[in-house]
């Protein structure tokens, strides 16, 4: 019987939001998958595409962007600049041949602990559907 696939999943997300609410579902002992590796950032606006990119290069099956809710950004407009450049992004992904659904970007603010546990639920279920990102024929 073949072992179970499991995608390795980069969230980047934001230290005064989603990082906090990650953190808040952990002290709550909410049940998530654990095939998230986080990567905590001061703000979504300083998220370069590259970073992105090189996150699938290096082997990511997919990414998750998640920070504060609009209006809300502890610099006033990260946020806003991070799903502008999330655009990009997904048609950058969309020419190179990965499914554009292997990147999302969410809002999580401090508060909403579930509300971050259903989003990494939801976004690992995406990407199984997907299966493994065809970039991992051309790692070495």
């Amino acid at each position: 019987m073949a072992e179970e696939w499991n995608p390795k999943i980069i969230a980047i997300i934001c230290n005064w939001c989603s990082y906090a609410g990650a953190d808040l579902a952990g002290g709550a002992r909410m049940q998530y998958p654990p095939d998230i590796r986080a990567i905590r950032v001061m703000c979504t606006g300083r998220i370069d595409p590259l970073f992105i990119m090189k996150a699938f290069q290096d082997g990511a099956d997919g990414v998750l962007i998640s920070g504060c809710h609009f209006g809300d950004c502890h610099y006033l407009e990260g946020n806003y600049k991070a799903a502008k450049r999330m655009f990009l992004v997904k048609n950058i992904l969309k020419n190179i041949g990965l499914d554009d659904k292997r990147i999302r970007m969410t809002f999580v603010s401090a508060s909403e602990g579930a509300k971050w546990a259903g989003v990494v639920e939801d976004v690992i279920k995406t990407v199984k559907e997907l299966g493994p990102s065809p970039l991992k024929q051309f790692e070495k």
